[in-house]
């Protein structure tokens, strides 16, 4: 019997793309966690300079995946740095001595998808690499109260109860061309929608499609890996297929969106914390925050996760040999972006 060549066969790439906040690093670590055997690399695509994404999983490497394998790409959106951050980090992991079986990449909250499937034709690695699928979460929570609808009778019907929506904003832009370049949506914060919540954004989300796309609900990162990985797509060679808003330009701007980075002395009330976060959201329309902070009397540090006005925390490790440093991400859209104002809701 004749041994395949490893050369040859192509590493099978999952694209992970998805609006802030939707459950993405979760999904990751939910793999990461269950392998199927495989030997995984992950390319984490941050918005801001630090890099909280890749910092959760690298706490969570393992022999399957080490943290040699976890990258953080931190310069920029990914789709717009394709010369000079992604291919030269796909040839890096290429070239490891035990080449990974299976890459995800986790994109940017704000990155379009289909600049980045381009990439795949690049002389220097069309050869070796195929995307397996592009996997697009949508928060089934947020989608069914009516965020980012495009068409304009959904924008009429969610006026009363949203007066941001009587307007198309670049959110609403993102988010379809990532579930336009999906091959599976992954319906995430499924128990919080419940199972009317889920009905109505599946009906949000199938009237946008221009082809049929599996819908599947998840919770708290959870589903059976054999539904993400394996589903031999080969999107790179489908591109006609996913329509975009960008077709036909060259580039794109993320001007509309900023991040701002906010040092914290040491915390001694993280619920204070939690109500000035929530107080950022509904009074300077912050998107979303995430970092780590230190807590008094807490030898671990304290993991803050937030989108809009719903904020996650817990105690994920101990600081170690790391400094005690407060740090948050701060992400909204440009004119949103009011750093001493954000800095006095924090008390900083």
């Amino acid at each position: 019997m004749n041994t395949p060549d490893l050369g040859l066969i192509k590493i099978p790439v999952t694209v992970i793309t998805g609006f802030l906040g939707a459950g993405k690093t979760t999904l990751i670590r939910h793999l990461m966690q269950n392998p199927q055997g495989k030997r995984l690399a992950i390319l984490v695509n941050e918005f801001g300079t630090v890099g909280v994404d890749g910092d959760i999983l690298k706490s969570c490497a393992d022999e399957m995946c080490p943290v040699e394998n976890i990258v953080e790409l931190a310069n920029g959106c990914i789709c717009c740095t394709v010369a000079d951050d992604f291919i030269p980090t796909i040839e890096a992991l290429m070239a490891m001595p035990q080449r990974p079986d299976h890459i995800l990449i986790e994109t940017s909250g704000l990155a379009l998808p289909k600049p980045l499937l381009k990439a795949f034709d690049w002389p220097a690695i069309r050869s070796r690499i195929t995307v397996d699928g592009v996997i697009a979460l949508a928060d089934a929570e947020a989608v069914a109260a009516g965020r980012f609808a495009p068409d304009v009778a959904a924008v009429e019907a969610q006026r009363a109860a949203d007066a941001s929506l009587d307007h198309e904003t670049p959110l609403s832009e993102v988010f379809e061309d990532q579930i336009l370049c999906a091959d599976l949506i992954l319906l995430s914060k499924a128990d919080l929608a419940g199972e009317a919540g889920l009905a109505a954004a599946k009906e949000v989300i199938a009237a946008e499609l221009t082809r049929p796309v599996p819908m599947l609900p998840m919770t708290d990162g959870v589903i059976d890996p054999r539904v993400i990985l394996g589903l031999n797509a080969a999107a790179e060679d489908d591109l006609a297929a996913r329509p975009s808003h960008h077709d036909g330009e060259d580039d794109h701007e993320h001007d509309d969106f900023d991040s701002v980075v906010i040092d914290l002395p040491e915390v001694t009330d993280p619920e204070a914390l939690t109500a000035a976060i929530q107080r950022l959201a509904q009074e300077q329309n912050i998107l979303r925050v995430k970092g780590h902070v230190a807590v008094a009397g807490k030898p671990l540090r304290l993991l803050v996760q937030a989108v809009g006005a719903r904020v996650r925390m817990q105690y994920d490790r101990p600081w170690g040999a790391n400094p005690r440093r407060s740090q948050l991400v701060v992400i909204a859209e440009h004119d949103d972006i009011d750093e001493p104002a954000i800095r006095r809701v924090l008390g900083v």
